[in-house]
């Protein structure tokens, strides 16, 4: 899953351990609803983050299964965010 989450933002630098794989990409889903990656003034909310990740894995060139995945994997931790 993290090479698919790769492929859809390939500006990310991920560390390339297999035996951290998913604790990787939940670390960067997380970073990413969060929006750390952005400068705190231009910050958007997790809500807005979420709903530009579901429409940026939609529209990705992933297969169903990797998209249907990664979107699951995002609400879980849309859910575990928002407590």
């Amino acid at each position: 899953m993290l090479e698919a989450y790769r492929q859809v933002w390939n500006n990310r630098k991920l560390p390339a351990t297999e035996s951290l794989d998913e604790d990787v990409l939940r670390m960067a889903i997380e970073r990413e609803l969060l929006d750390e990656n952005s400068h705190p003034r231009v910050r958007r909310t997790k809500e807005e983050k979420f709903f530009f990740a579901i429409q940026r894995l939609c529209q990705s060139d992933l297969s169903e299964h990797e998209k249907i995945s990664l979107i699951e994997l995002h609400v879980q931790i849309m859910e575990k965010l928002k407590g």
